[in-house]
């Protein structure tokens, strides 16, 4: 397929960008690739994002959640009443 560069242009895609296409029902649609993660984090800082994941995986596993929530304000008066019990610990903000 050959999609004239002026309507690739039109349409905001950049020269070399790389694109997706979708067929479904007669209907061809054009769309940007998103990056793959792969490509955007080197590989310590995807340890430490797979170590984060794991680690919070690991405390669903235990039943350690809360909500579902209906509302955002019962979200927020749930983080409320635990601020208040003092049974989480806040993780200090780390300067950048």
């Amino acid at each position: 397929m050959v999609v004239p560069p002026a309507a690739l242009r039109r349409a905001g895609f950049r020269s070399g960008q790389e694109l997706e296409v979708r067929a479904s029902g007669g209907v061809i649609t054009i769309v940007s690739r998103p990056p793959s993660a792969d490509d955007e984090y080197t590989p310590e800082q995807r340890r430490i994002i797979d170590t984060r994941l794991n680690k919070s995986l690991a405390d669903v596993d235990k039943g350690r959640t809360a909500g579902p929530f209906e509302s955002a304000d019962e979200m927020i008066a749930s983080l409320k009443q635990e601020l208040r019990k003092g049974t989480r610990k806040m993780p200090k903000p780390r300067g950048r």
